[in-house]
């Protein structure tokens, strides 16, 4: 395998492991800049608010950006705005500020979100086999990363200003290093399109259209779906076992640690799991874990059960994102950051919407039983996984994984498997 390759993944492991130490670094030193401030819960959970939107604005801003200029060049300008917008809410001197500073932050965090995503999936392109889910847990291992580095920047005793501006500088310094690593839109990186035969790169052709397909937005509706079960995790886990189950503090923050380290694990695996099995099976059965993860979590008076259940809740949802965000660039490899931003900017959206949507509900429900909302989102994905398999065409390992068919015939009796990459590059033509 060419070098050049395998330093594209390489520096998309440092881009995915940056976007998750700085959002980090924020988050740990949200509760000083909210004391420096001076503004209370209610005004910062408003001020988050701007940090989605500008997050979301810059996915639907740059994905555009990444097909025409390539993400060789969009990737790094994104982080150095990451970067340097990290610094700007440790400046901010009242709530006005805060809000500009954090719609910038989120701004950077948008671009690079989907800019790099459209990156790892033209390395994934080149491999020819699953490598998302690995992207997606070097971001996690970013934000634990940024945990301890905070903790102990924290315990130093240095304002926000001092901390982030270093961490921003430190950002800006891995952005630029590990940009010329980054694989080119063309030339020999990754195999190309017009490998296929020339009836079918033709049809394929003629076929484009500027509009968004109609699987794009089914697999965004999952994303959305999905990351809403995750958020929910991340905000209401601890509360479930500190307020239902009536857990001590430090035994109840152990279920957003369970839930996350789950996460995290289970992406580090997703990868192999995927190139055996197949994308669709991570989805079916991923998403059915997590809903009996989540079912038993709900209706157990234990604690130690209710951790299980957690814990296999994160293990079931942890490749089933990177899944939808693979597909979706996989779609139309010259629309990848398009696809990839609305996949991306649905599922962030669901993200900000899980604990909206749970708290309200705790007025007519136990906050135990709210969460059949997003077990029954879970059952829906797994419904619906067969949205992953492209449309018209035959399934390759990439989807469906190098063991059987989808039909259940093992690879002896399915039809002969034409050689890579010429038989990966038909198939991405008929897809387009």
């Amino acid at each position: 395998m060419e070098r050049s390759l395998r330093l594209g993944r390489l520096a998309t492991f440092v881009y995915f492991v940056l976007n998750g130490f700085l959002m980090g670094m924020w988050i740990v030193h949200i509760p000083d800049i909210e004391h420096r401030v001076g503004i209370s819960h209610a005004v910062l959970g408003w001020l988050l608010l701007l940090l989605g939107a500008g997050a979301f604005a810059g996915m639907q801003l740059v994905g555009p950006l990444t097909d025409r200029f390539g993400a060789r060049t969009v990737v790094p300008l994104s982080a150095a705005l990451c970067s340097a917008g990290v610094v700007l809410p440790g400046w901010a001197a009242n709530a006005w500020t805060l809000g500009a500073a954090l719609l910038v932050l989120g701004l950077g965090n948008g671009c690079l979100d989907v800019s790099m995503n459209a990156h790892a999936i033209q390395v994934e392109r080149g491999y020819q086999r699953p490598v998302m889910s690995a992207f997606h847990a070097a971001f996690s291992i970013g934000g634990v990363l940024a945990a301890l580095a905070g903790a102990r920047m924290l315990s130093w005793g240095w304002s926000p200003v001092a901390n982030l501006g270093t961490v921003a500088l430190l950002g800006l310094a891995i952005a630029v290093a590990a940009a010329p690593a980054l694989l080119g839109s063309g030339g020999t990186d990754v195999p190309e399109i017009p490998d296929a035969p020339d009836g079918l790169a033709g049809a394929a052709k003629g076929r484009r259209s500027t509009k968004t397909p109609r699987r794009i937005w089914g697999l965004a509706a999952l994303a959305l779906m999905i990351m809403l079960c995750e958020g929910v995790a991340n905000d209401w886990s601890t509360l479930h076992l500190r307020n239902v189950l009536g857990a001590p503090a430090a035994t109840a923050a152990l279920a957003y640690g369970a839930f996350s380290t789950a996460m995290t694990v289970g992406r580090l695996l997703t990868d192999r799991v995927a190139a055996r099995f197949g994308s669709v099976a991570v989805l079916r059965y991923g998403a059915s874990a997590a809903a009996l993860g989540l079912t038993a979590a709900s209706l157990s008076s234990s604690i130690p059960l209710t951790l299980i259940g957690w814990t296999l809740f994160g293990a079931g949802l942890s490749g089933c994102v990177p899944q939808l965000f693979s597909a979706a660039g996989h779609t139309d490899p010259d629309a990848a950051g398009a696809n990839v931003s609305r996949v991306a900017g649905l599922g962030y959206v669901g993200m900000l919407a899980g604990p909206a949507l749970i708290g309200p509900l705790t007025q007519v429900m136990p906050l135990h039983l709210t969460f059949f909302l997003p077990v029954a989102f879970c059952a829906v994905a797994a419904a619906t996984a067969g949205i992953l398999r492209p449309r018209n065409t035959a399934p390759t390992r990439l989807e469906t994984g190098g063991g059987a068919t989808d039909s259940g015939k093992s690879p002896a009796h399915a039809a002969p498997r034409e050689t890579a990459p010429d038989a990966h590059s038909r198939e991405r033509s008929q897809e387009r």
